[in-house]
């Protein structure tokens, strides 16, 4: 063999290593949220190799803070996982509640981002359980495994709730919160009364692709290498994860609801979600002004309408 082919071999190979190094590096840090250290410094204010550093390896993201702005008279305690996480959890009571909501945030926000929908719903009459997945908010972990574990956290939620609570019981996920509600019903067999599912996303790949399409990066092959490297870290095969399979298993009332200006979530994603699900009772909604966001925000005259008519319904 001709040295310069073997010498172009040898590079060929230290530049793949190299590159699945960086992605393995950047799908750590995709999958990780550290407490804030007293001391915490932020991207713009690293310079020189630091910056390089992060930028091409990953930086550390820390978990958002907990504000608690909620202005409802609340409990904050404590739920268990059955593999030992430690879920923080408000408890808003209503003196004559017409159920309880479980509520779910999205990927890397916790259960304060969530207050006007929490307010609405005890404005509706009930009462409402909110908490923090595992690696957010004041919940203990750094791992997050986009959904996969986090069924679990679901899964923990709703039996302490079927525990304490009288029915209806009801699920309210938004984002990976949405995305986690389908795929604890189909690990688990959970009975919820009812779900609201806002943005879920279709397949961690889906997911993966989504959140490269809003940092305007190539969404192949970078995220066939992220879910790659993201689910071996975290002991799981990542492209095996499908909610949108999960939905079969949705046999309760479901609204389903979507911003059509969402760049992370697809219409096609959406779609192959309401298909699936095995419920007689679907509805699905699409807010023409709405991103990846609050649809409740965005949108509240809509959005109020639209959950109090599904949550009154009898069934």
């Amino acid at each position: 063999m001709p040295k310069w082919l073997k010498r172009t071999g040898y590079i060929m190979l230290a530049l793949f290593i190299a590159i699945n190094i960086i992605i393995a590096s950047q799908a750590y840090y995709f999958t990780h949220f550290f407490p804030l250290p007293a001391n915490a410094s932020t991207s713009t204010q690293l310079n020189g190799w630091a910056k390089w550093k992060a930028l091409i390896f990953g930086a550390p993201i820390y978990k958002t803070k907990v504000v608690d702005s909620l202005g409802l008279p609340h409990q904050t305690f404590t739920i268990t996982t059955n593999d030992g996480q430690q879920l923080s959890a408000w408890f808003i009571p209503h003196d004559s509640a017409l159920g309880t909501i479980l509520v779910f945030h999205g990927h890397g926000g916790n259960k304060s981002g969530l207050i006007p929908e929490e307010k609405a719903f005890h404005t509706m009459g009930y009462q409402v359980l909110a908490v923090d997945f595992r690696a957010h908010g004041n919940s203990s972990g750094t791992a997050c495994s986009i959904g996969y574990h986090e069924a679990a956290d679901v899964k923990a939620t709703f039996d302490y709730a079927s525990q304490h609570f009288h029915r209806p019981i009801i699920l309210y996920g938004i984002s990976l919160g949405a995305a986690t509600i389908l795929q604890a019903m189909q690990q688990y067999a959970l009975t919820p009364d009812k779900i609201i599912l806002e943005m879920p996303f279709g397949t961690l790949p889906n997911a993966v692709e989504g959140k490269l399409r809003t940092m305007h990066l190539p969404t192949e092959p970078l995220g066939s290498w992220l879910t790659f490297w993201g689910g071996i870290e975290q002991g799981f095969w990542a492209f095996d994860f499908r909610p949108q399979d999960a939905a079969a298993a949705v046999h309760c009332p479901v609204l389903l609801q979507w911003g059509l200006q969402d760049q992370r979530v697809t219409q096609q994603e959406t779609n192959n979600i309401f298909k699936n699900l095995a419920s007689h009772d679907k509805e699905m909604v699409v807010y023409a002004l709405s991103h990846h966001q609050s649809l409740l925000q965005k949108e509240p005259a809509k959005w109020q309408k639209t959950v109090s008519d599904f949550l009154y319904k009898q069934n």
